[in-house]
């Protein structure tokens, strides 16, 4: 197996995602309301005369950070003000809770864009009227709402953000995947802007200084599925023997390339049955403590797990950044974009021909708040 070394900054493509259908009332419908004179009067004190963009994604902590990126810049190309409203997580039974403040610090301005992220968004809503159109209708029309209506709007939100221009909707409703859709500089600035809540910071803090300070860690983070869907990285399970040789064979080479200090391995999944055989041909690769779900009964990212499936996902997306080398299986989880902006070293794979490994590196990939 060799390496294949490519710059950092090398284009690459999008992938597509799925979303999922979404049946009965939720909080999606406190966005829709008749009548844009009605909702202005509905809109707290300061903000009638406003225009917003709002994020809104209920999937893992990855992809709402990189769509959240892609609706910020076009708020912060347009003068608008940007709404994060994950309610509805799912990380989280509570379906009027805002996910964000559940995970992060409050945050009033991104890079001079002012940010509403708390659960005031439950008590108003916002005016029309709305792109993409289908947002106009009327409440109890919005309740369902099919996976092929979220990628026509996944598709009219990119032509809008790269055509350059503003959309005459008072309110933009950004409720799609948005990876892909915004330059790196605008997840960088997510990244810098927001951060996650103190008490998950102390984690953060206290196992980088124990774990990971002393050595050159390999952090290796393997998106199993466990049972779900797992749609565009499902080639790369294709033959899940041979992925996880994949895997293996990768983190020996990234052992043999050259570190400053004493090597550890740290491993990052979504299944306790690629813990367990990554383990047996690494005894010494070390994770941090968490539940997993049943064998085949789907995504870490679940309700049943509670918030602290969503602060284990945080912790772990935080200090894979901290690495010193990152592997990435399958490169095209949203997951491990942040340690992709931020380490010095990424290995991904080739889905064209699965023994060909790609080394990324970057002399300096500093993502410090100024």
């Amino acid at each position: 197996m060799k390496f294949y070394r490519r710059n950092a900054r090398a284009a690459q493509a999008p992938t597509k995602t799925s979303a999922k259908t979404i049946c009965g009332l939720s909080p999606m419908t406190s966005l829709v309301q008749r009548g844009v004179r009605k909702e202005a009067m509905q809109m707290p004190g300061g903000w009638k005369n406003d225009r917003f963009v709002v994020s809104r994604r209920r999937t893992g902590l990855g992809d709402c950070l990189w769509s959240l990126a892609a609706a910020w810049r076009f708020a912060e190309r347009t003068g608008r003000k940007l709404v994060i409203d994950w309610r509805g997580s799912c990380y989280l039974d509570q379906p009027f809770t805002n996910a964000f403040s559940v995970f992060f610090e409050p945050v009033q301005d991104i890079a001079g864009v002012r940010v509403i992220c708390d659960d005031q968004i439950n008590q108003h809503s916002f005016p029309g009227p709305f792109f993409p159109a289908w947002w106009n209708r009327p409440a109890i029309d919005c309740a369902y709402r099919p996976d092929e209506q979220i990628f026509r709007e996944r598709d009219e939100l990119d032509q809008l953000f790269q055509s350059g221009q503003d959309s005459d909707a008072n309110t933009v409703v950004c409720d799609a995947c948005l990876m892909w859709r915004c330059d790196e500089e605008a997840e960088r600035e997510i990244f810098r802007s927001i951060k996650p809540r103190s008490e998950v910071q102390a984690r953060i803090d206290a196992i980088f200084r124990e774990h990971f300070e002393p050595y050159s860690v390999i952090g290796i983070h393997v998106r199993h599925g466990n049972g779900e869907d797992i749609m565009g990285h499902a080639p790369y399970w294709a033959d899940p023997e041979r992925a996880l040789q994949q895997v293996c064979n990768a983190i020996d080479k990234a052992k043999a390339l050259p570190h400053a200090k004493p090597v550890r391995a740290f491993l990052c999944t979504d299944s306790a049955l690629v813990l367990e055989k990554v383990s047996a041909m690494f005894p010494d690769v070390f994770t941090i403590p968490k539940r997993f779900q049943a064998a085949q009964a789907g995504p870490l990212h679940s309700a049943a797990l509670g918030a602290e499936g969503g602060f284990s996902a945080l912790i772990e997306m935080y200090l894979l950044a901290r690495c010193d080398t990152v592997i990435r299986f399958p490169p095209t989880s949203a997951f491990t974009r942040y340690a992709r902006l931020l380490a010095p070293r990424v290995i991904e794979f080739d889905l064209n021909d699965p023994s060909r490994l790609i080394l990324i590196e970057e002399a300096s990939k500093e993502l410090v708040a100024s």
